[in-house]
């Protein structure tokens, strides 16, 4: 359905920026932020080339994927992760009326933010595939190549014992195959899914030849 406006995409970026520079922990936790704008910007993109193959308003889905976290300006407390969608759709909702998008698509957005990350809002909503794809998104980036480097660095996978190593492989490679019918709101986002745990299971299977060839003559 066209192309971006960029003037209300821009209008959006600032206001991300300005929500999570007036927050008090990112404030203090400079390179937390750098990582949320980055995630953030990727699960546009994402959402972005789901809008464009869907026949969705690519503009409506990159603003709903830029605000999807917003609301990391906030403290979040015990239950704040598992809220932080309800909470971003809360803080979204009077920018996005704002705008002057209309009211059934301020809803749509709203809800997609909503139930992003546990399938769940605090208000009346109707799952759209347009709703559906802000999670999409959101996960789709869960699996690229800057996720492998970050969830190898963060689980030490070098100081780990060789059988340790051999094992972590064979369980990702398990469960990246368990994930490959996971259900998605459009084809669009199928169709990214898989192709992102294909490239995911072949680097994982390639490591664990690669530490076989370590450890004997195959």
């Amino acid at each position: 359905m066209g192309g971006l406006n960029r003037e209300i995409v821009e209008k959006t970026e600032r206001f991300l920026k300005d929500s999570l520079d007036s927050g008090a922990y990112m404030s203090s936790h400079p390179e937390d932020k750098m990582y949320r704008l980055e995630h953030t910007y990727r699960v546009a993109n994402i959402g972005r080339q789901i809008a464009r193959e869907e026949g969705f308003d690519e503009t409506e889905m990159v603003i709903a994927c830029l605000l999807h976290d917003v609301s990391y300006c906030e403290e979040f407390g015990e239950t704040g992760w598992k809220e932080h969608g309800r909470s971003a759709a809360r803080i979204a909702r009077p920018f996005l009326n704002e705008l002057g998008l209309p009211k059934e698509r301020v809803e749509d957005i709203c809800y997609g933010i909503a139930i992003h990350v546990d399938d769940e809002a605090d208000f009346a909503g109707e799952r759209t595939p347009f709703a559906l794809s802000v999670g999409d998104a959101d996960n789709i980036d869960r699996f690229d190549v800057y996720r492998i480097h970050e969830n190898l660095c963060n689980d030490d996978f070098l100081k780990m014992p060789f059988e340790e190593k051999s094992e972590y492989a064979a369980s990702r490679i398990e469960r990246l195959r368990q994930l490959m019918d996971l259900e998605m709101g459009t084809a669009a986002a199928k169709k990214i899914w898989q192709e992102r745990l294909l490239f995911y299971i072949t680097f994982f299977e390639k490591l664990e030849l690669q530490l076989k060839n370590s450890k004997e003559i195959l």
